[in-house]
């Protein structure tokens, strides 16, 4: 059994021997180094609604908004995603590939779509870095096997087009509420005076129970209403609500049947702070019952 299908079961990471493993294969010194680094600028923080894999290829104003963002924001020495599609449960797993993967996690789209390749480099530098900084809870490697899904390589395709800055992924904890997410995303918050980029990708609406494909289809009314309720939330940095209360409403649960594309919103929210500029870089529902809200974080 691999280490995706065994913390998917619910296995215990202990009897996996992932922290061995990890300590491993990077020395004290040049951890020591990673964080005696100068600090650069402080980076700042990013949540994409991603939305549908065609995104990647089609030229459209949430493609394009992308495009423009990538050459605005200050160039990352890497780029940490958190992404709705890298799914674990009882642990938290950092990728360390040296080369990740594209993964083509989806079905049904056009060849043009499985012909896409990111070939990003990662860090196995970085993953360390995050492994010392978390430390409730404890962040395990995943020895290479994870790479870079849609969720991630879809968004970065537009940011950072020629795949030259490293990338790679965060799992989600599925077996944790908000809040452990939150918090996790609270100590990854040293990573942007080190250049990193910490991205969240998902959506704050993702229903794909009730999708509309008519060309120009509208937004279901519960999907503005708690699209709208979460942009008032975040203007008022009213994390513990986006946390919390989420559910309360019927447009609430309309909006999140599950939780996975939710979640990586909790990150950015955790990485941020008061005094980081918010600014809503793109404001749209596509396919009646996905939003495509996108939301920076001390971007100057």
């Amino acid at each position: 059994m691999n280490r995706r299908k065994a913390l998917k079961k619910g296995l215990s990471l202990a009897a996996l021997g992932l922290a061995s493993a990890a300590g491993a294969k990077w020395g004290v010194s040049m951890l020591n180094g990673l964080f005696n680094a100068p600090k650069s600028d402080r980076m700042p923080v990013l949540f994409v609604g991603h939305g549908s894999p065609m995104n990647a290829i089609e030229d459209n104003a949430f493609s394009q908004t992308l495009d423009k963002l990538g050459k605005e924001l200050p160039r990352p020495t890497a780029v940490l995603a958190i992404s709705a599609h890298w799914m674990t449960t009882g642990g938290t797993l950092v990728a360390e590939a040296v080369r990740p993967q594209t993964i083509h996690d989806f079905g049904g789209f056009p060849k043009a779509l499985f012909d896409v390749q990111y070939p990003a480099p990662g860090s196995p530098e970085t993953a360390k870095l995050v492994q010392q900084s978390v430390t409730q809870p404890m962040i395990h490697g995943d020895e290479g096997e994870w790479g870079l899904d849609h969720g991630t390589w879809a968004v970065l395709k537009h940011l950072y087009p020629q795949a030259d800055v490293p990338v790679l992924q965060l799992s989600i904890d599925m077996s944790q509420p908000p809040e452990y997410h939150l918090k996790i995303g609270e100590q990854l918050a040293v990573l942007r005076d080190r250049g990193v980029l910490i991205l969240g990708s998902g959506n704050i609406v993702h229903n794909l129970r009730v999708i509309r494909f008519a060309p120009g289809a509208q937004g279901y009314e519960w999907a503005h209403e708690f699209d709208e309720w979460s942009k008032a939330r975040l203007n008022e940095r009213d994390h513990h609500a986006l946390a919390v209360d989420y559910h309360k409403t019927e447009a609430g649960r309309l909006s999140i049947p599950t939780m996975d594309h939710y979640l990586p919103l909790m990150y950015i929210l955790g990485a941020s702070n008061r005094k980081d500029d918010l600014r809503h870089e793109f404001e749209d529902i596509q396919l009646g019952s996905c939003s495509m809200r996108t939301v920076s974080f001390g971007r100057s």
